[in-house]
């Protein structure tokens, strides 16, 4: 399973998945984290740099290239929630606490 935390200060989980500027991808396997890479993302400055759909595209093109299965993150808005489910992405909203034990949580959720 494949799991993408947005990232706040300290390894914590971040607030909003759209602004986020850091993000990591977790891979689990057997209930522990085997790999796991953190990128700087900019979202947060890009999020008013054009038009939703095209904050989206740049966000779902992530999520494809590194063939994500779930997101987590603090908050996350309605548009977005509804293009993941699209993308048959799942969403764990309202993480909190430090980013390595939200992805272990979050990939050990049932769908």
């Amino acid at each position: 399973m494949v799991v993408c935390v947005a990232l706040g200060p300290d390894g914590t989980v971040g607030g909003g998945w759209g602004r986020a500027d850091r993000v990591a991808v977790a891979s689990v396997v057997g209930g522990r984290i085997a790999q796991w890479e953190e990128f700087d993302v900019g979202w947060g400055r890009l999020h008013d740099a054009g038009p939703e759909g095209q904050h989206h595209s740049r966000i779902a093109t992530f999520l494809r290239d590194h063939g994500v299965d779930v997101v987590v993150t603090g908050h996350m808005g309605g548009g977005m929630t509804q293009m993941l489910s699209k993308m048959d992405v799942r969403a764990h909203v309202g993480a909190i606490g430090p980013a390595r034990d939200a992805a272990l949580a979050a990939a050990q959720s049932p769908r």
